[in-house]
């Protein structure tokens, strides 16, 4: 999934996808550590897809807070 794809997802539905893939994530290293995946690079490209959801979550939070403190110092 695109980076761009990831910014028009509304916040609910990222903080969703996030769970899914870290569940998914938990159970191939599991499988992994107890029999050799077919393909292993899958657990690689599925802890980048994590990290450009929580890259995301991380800037739309920042964001919120810089402008809920620009609104409090206008008031």
């Amino acid at each position: 999934m695109n980076y761009s794809e990831i910014k028009e997802l509304s916040t609910a539905e990222l903080v969703a996808r996030y769970k899914e893939e870290r569940k998914r994530l938990n159970g191939m290293m599991f499988n992994n550590a107890v029999s050799q995946l077919d393909q292993p690079h899958i657990i690689r490209v599925t802890k980048k897809t994590i990290a450009k959801y929580l890259t995301e979550i991380n800037s739309r939070r920042i964001e919120n807070e810089v402008n809920q403190v620009v609104k409090n110092t206008e008031e």
